[in-house]
């Protein structure tokens, strides 16, 4: 697979953050200050823009110029969380001028960590890593057992919602809505909605 499907994720996430502006502004105003549609719009935006060009011949460097990209047009909490993540995947990938299949795993996996490294949080703390962590694990699942990417993608991007979803269960640690204590536990996190689009824009880049 060539390094233009990673030009064509970024379009796709580019796209499905701005067509979701509005949803995800309601979803944070109701635990946080609102702006999130703003900043993933903007941000994402930002590192397809950086990349659409096609010139880059390194998949590292290109995630990572993203990430960079990114992290200077919205350095927000969660703008710079994600563009962490873009930027760990960059250096997981460094050097690479093509992907095969299990190189995605390798790349959401190191998102996941420049995520959670960044902003110390981890797994049941309602957060995006809430919605990626299924969405990696469905991944992973799917790929191990010889499914084809787009297949793998698709239920992926079945999981993080499912993961979304589940943020229903949890108590917020972090941010506006933990001062909300035992109250925040019935609010869909804005983050793990976040990590759902990105599931989506994936599955999404991979249709032809």
């Amino acid at each position: 697979m060539e390094i233009v499907s990673l030009v064509r994720f970024l379009e796709s996430a580019d796209r499905i953050m701005n067509e979701n502006r509005e949803y995800l502004i309601t979803l944070d105003s109701v635990v946080g200050d609102g702006d999130l549609g703003l900043t993933m719009g903007d941000g994402f935006r930002a590192a397809y823009m950086c990349v659409k060009d096609g010139t880059h011949t390194d998949a590292g460097k290109l995630l990572y110029d993203a990430g960079k990209a990114m992290s200077t047009a919205v350095p927000s909490t969660m703008g710079t969380l994600m563009a962490s993540g873009l930027m760990q995947a960059g250096k997981a990938l460094k050097g690479k001028d093509s992907l095969e299949s299990h190189d995605w795993i390798i790349l959401f996996e190191a998102y996941f960590d420049g995520v959670a490294n960044r902003g110390k949080a981890k797994i049941g703390d309602k957060t995006f890593l809430d919605g990626l962590h299924p969405a990696l694990d469905a991944l992973r699942s799917a790929i191990e057992g010889g499914k084809t990417l787009e297949i793998a993608a698709s239920e992926a991007a079945r999981a993080a919602e499912d993961g979304f979803e589940n943020t229903t269960t949890m108590i917020a640690v972090h941010g506006r809505a933990a001062t909300r204590g035992e109250a925040s536990r019935s609010l869909k996190d804005p983050g793990a909605a976040v990590a759902a689009l990105l599931m989506k824009a994936f599955e999404s880049s991979l249709v032809i």
